[in-house]
């Protein structure tokens, strides 16, 4: 029977892993494309390769979608585990964990304020496109 082996201990990890580890992407083709695409910075400078090294105590900055995320390398683990294990491998500061909140608060604000329009049903489609002149 096979024994499971504990974790090695890591020096370094290549930064599109650790962002799939610490669940930042979903696959590491999405953290190689946000990688490359100039999403990610390195110790204040941008990451463009997919296979550098990180190790603990570099800073990173995460532009995903809406949230910017300003973190501390505090770990590294090569498998993607459970959001717990993966919340440990990082630490961000109180400040921009605050300016994270208000930036999220603030655009859910906007989207209550300005709803998105519905799609119109059926009905509505083919009055519209007799409105228009077009054929029903």
């Amino acid at each position: 029977m096979d024994k499971i082996a504990a974790p090695e201990a890591l020096n370094e990890q290549r930064i599109d892993t650790w962002l799939w580890a610490a669940r930042f992407f979903k696959t590491r083709s999405l953290a190689a494309q946000a990688i490359t695409g100039g999403k990610i910075l390195l110790n204040d400078a941008p990451c463009k390769k997919a296979g550098k090294t990180i190790k603990p105590g570099d800073r990173l900055r995460v532009d995903r979608h809406d949230e910017v995320f300003v973190l501390t390398v505090r770990g590294l683990h090569r498998q993607r585990g459970p959001a717990s294990l993966a919340q440990s491998l990082y630490a961000e500061t109180e400040v921009d964990h605050a300016a994270r909140l208000a930036a999220a608060e603030a655009r859910r604000l906007e989207r209550a304020q300005n709803p998105t329009p519905f799609k119109p049903d059926a009905v509505t489609r083919q009055l519209l496109r007799a409105l228009r002149g077009k054929p029903l």
